[in-house]
C-alpha cells in the first residue's frame, strides 16, 4: 500500500472503535475492472453509490491461489492511477453460475445503461477474454463470486 493509500485508510480506521477495527477480517486496496476507462468509471460509480455489487470468475481465485472474499472485508477503491477514491465494506458473498445471476444483482452492479441485458453482454465479453488470459475457460455455467458492498468512507 502506498503512503497516500495508507493515509486514506487510516482516516477511515480512526472513525472506528478498537473493537470494530479488530473485527475487520481482510483489508484490500484495488481498482475494479481491467482497463483505465472502466477502472475510473467503476470507482466513480461506487463513490456516488450507484455501483453496489461486483462479480468475478471463481476459477481465477483457484488458479491464482487467492483467498475468497469474506463478509466484513474493507476495500480501498482505487482509480487506475492507484489513487484512493473511497472505501467499501463487503456485506454479502455468494456464488452463482453465470446464467443464474439475477436481474436484480446485475442491475446493482450499476454499470452501462443499468440493464440486465447490458450487464450480460458486457460480462460475457469480459469473462471470455479474462479467462483466456489466465488459461481458464468461461461458459454460461461458469461459477461466479458475487459480492455486495456498501460505501463507508467518505460518508
Amino acid at each position: 500500500m502506498t503512503p497516500e493509500q495508507q493515509h486514506f485508510l487510516d482516516q477511515y480506521l480512526q472513525t472506528l472503535t478498537p473493537n470494530e477495527r479488530e473485527q475487520i477480517p481482510q483489508i484490500t486496496a484495488e481498482h475494479f475492472c481491467a482497463d483505465e476507462y472502466n477502472a475510473n468509471e467503476c470507482a466513480r460509480l461506487i463513490d456516488i453509490g450507484q455501483k453496489r455489487a461486483s462479480c468475478s470468475l471463481k476459477q481465477a481465485y483457484d488458479i491464482e491461489q487467492e483467498a475468497l472474499p469474506v463478509v466484513g472485508r474493507i476495500t480501498l477503491v482505487l482509480d487506475w492511477e492507484q489513487k484512493p477514491v473511497c472505501i467499501v465494506k463487503l456485506t454479502e458473498v455468494s456464488f452463482s453460475a453465470f446464467d443464474q445471476v439475477t436481474r436484480e444483482f446485475a442491475e446493482s452492479e450499476g454499470e452501462g445503461d443499468g440493464t440486465y441485458e447490458w450487464w450480460r453482454e458486457a460480462h460475457i465479453n469480459f469473462f471470455t477474454k479474462y479467462a483466456a488470459s489466465i488459461d481458464a475457460e468461461f461458459n454460461e455455467q461458469s461459477e461466479l463470486v458475487l459480492e455486495r458492498f456498501e460505501k463507508v468512507f467518505p460518508v
